[in-house]
């Protein structure tokens, strides 16, 4: 204990001392009192489990390319990117010195090494491109990004230790979301986004304020997403594990009282998707939906049951926003001629980009130019904006590279599909595994209408959802005892992982 302390007060005395040297006095002092606070609470900081809430927190609530730790660096040192490092380095040194903090399967490294071989190999077929034309450095950026990104999915697989900590992530994601989408609603009456307020009560500073897109007749939200198609696809991954809660939720315990909190949840995320004015979240929707008529046609019919009252209501007291999201659709002409606005440098024009889009890809069309040679922002922007994943991947990477996207996409919600569907698999489980492929889906439907990987938060949580699938596919327990021809409700045993999952699976 005593050289605990000892060390502790050596720690402090170290980090005054560089504050009062080479820090400014306001900033030494947050960084002193930071410092402090993390000492004082260390034992709950620094358990695996507030790591993982804490990087679900900056995730879900701290706006991407908005705010950066206040020091003064070279670059702007943006907080999720902090953490993850932060997580990154605790969990290789738990995994070199902690016996009991062993690797767990990931289940899908296949599909992520296929995608990270099409995009060297993109890379090594343009070497000669890239260098004369000074692309180097942002191929280097973009690799290293990317594993910077993809480390999330691994971080959390390694966090999700127990069913207790993969159902904690699971209503934080869904709660989080509820309270994000209000505050989407809050932004749309008010025009106020308080997430941009964060700095006034965090260490933050903002580096990038909000811009502004306008459409039926008012700006839409923001809230903690960086486009209004990201917020609604954020909003959108998270209703099927609202509706897996509604039934295998922990609290509240009645089931009745259960389904009424976790329907007031799907209400208000669905008003905050709304308030995004995207017709991309409508595309997302509608995909969720065939995929569960197609394999689960009961959930799909009370699902639809409830949604139609809910539109109506939606129609009648939101008539202009709920308009453009679905009347658009209704008006094939006007959606084509909207596809034809704004082509090239502002995006938006999606028909409008194809042909030219379509020229390049002709000139590369195996490998493309090389993953990260398309520079969309700065003063080296040599590319347009296209707001579709895929023909971006087809112009970076070409045909090799979109077959990789396909392997690295389909993969993970394919075997979860295939989980969901065995006979072994308990039922609680098996909704999840589905519930986790529809949440892929619907991100999979969005790639074709805004650039998903540039858009973090929905990224991240695309990790999250793989993360859980593989904690199902590894760990969750299975129906034992299983006689030939009988039905996953029909088995009478479990083999558990843990006693708490055998709990689980047979409340």
């Amino acid at each position: 204990m005593r050289t605990r302390a000892i060390v502790a007060s050596a720690l402090l005395a170290a980090v005054a001392l560089a504050s009062a040297l080479w820090v400014p006095p306001l900033i030494g002092g947050g960084i002193l009192i930071g410092v402090s606070v993390i000492y004082l609470a260390r034992r709950v900081l620094f358990a695996w489990t507030s790591a993982l809430i804490i990087l679900a927190s900056v995730v879900m609530f701290v706006p991407v390319r908005r705010y950066a730790i206040p020091i003064p660096l070279p670059f702007q040192l943006e907080p999720y990117r902090v953490v993850i490092v932060l997580l990154v380095l605790a969990m290789v040194v738990a995994l070199l010195i902690d016996p009991h903090f062993t690797w767990k399967p990931v289940r899908f490294g296949f599909s992520i090494g296929a995608f990270f071989f099409a995009m060297m190999l993109s890379v090594a077929t343009n070497v000669a491109y890239i260098s004369q034309n000074g692309l180097g450095g942002a191929v280097l950026g973009q690799f290293i990004n990317f594993g910077l990104l993809i480390s999330v999915f691994f971080v959390v697989r390694q966090l999700l230790r127990d069913e207790r900590r993969v159902l904690l992530l699971i209503q934080f994601f869904v709660w989080s979301a509820a309270v994000v989408a209000l505050f989407a609603v809050v932004e749309k009456v008010t025009n106020v986004n308080v997430f941009l307020d964060l700095g006034k009560v965090l260490p933050l500073k903002l580096i990038s304020d909000q811009t502004q897109s306008f459409r039926a007749g008012g700006d839409r939200s923001y809230a903690s997403a960086q486009h209004p198609i990201a917020l609604s696809v954020m909003l959108c991954m998270a209703l099927p594990f609202a509706v897996w809660l509604s039934k295998y939720g922990a609290k509240p315990v009645n089931r009745i009282s259960r389904t009424i909190v976790y329907g007031c949840l799907i209400a208000v995320t669905l008003l905050g998707m709304t308030t995004a004015v995207s017709r991309t979240a409508v595309i997302v929707i509608a995909v969720m939906i065939l995929l569960t008529l197609a394999l689960r046609p009961r959930v799909a019919a009370i699902l639809l049951g409830a949604a139609i009252p809910a539109l109506l209501i939606g129609a009648v007291a939101l008539p202009k926003l709920i308009g453009t999201m679905i009347g658009s659709f209704l008006d094939p002409a006007q959606l084509l001629a909207s596809q034809y606005t704004s082509a090239g440098w502002g995006g938006a024009g999606r028909l409008a980009d194809l042909g030219p889009a379509m020229a390049k890809v002709a000139q590369n069309p195996f490998f493309g130019t090389g993953f990260g040679s398309r520079v969309l922002v700065g003063a080296n922007a040599n590319a347009f904006i296209l707001d579709d994943q895929v023909l971006g991947t087809l112009l970076e990477a070409g045909a090799v590279g979109v077959l990789g996207l396909a392997i690295f996409m389909l993969v993970p919600p394919l075997r979860l599909i295939a989980f969901s569907l065995r006979p072994d698999t308990p039922p609680r489980y098996a909704h999840l595994a589905f519930t986790c492929a529809v949440s892929c889906a619907g991100y999979i439907a969005a790639l074709f209408f805004y650039d998903a990987f540039g858009f973090l938060q929905t990224f991240f949580i695309l990790c999250w959802v793989w993360a859980i699938g593989a904690w199902l596919l590894s760990e969750s327990p299975r129906l034992s005892g299983l006689p030939a021809g009988r039905t996953r409700g029909t088995a009478l045993e479990l083999t558990p992982v843990s006693d708490r999952d055998l709990e689980e699976a047979t409340a």
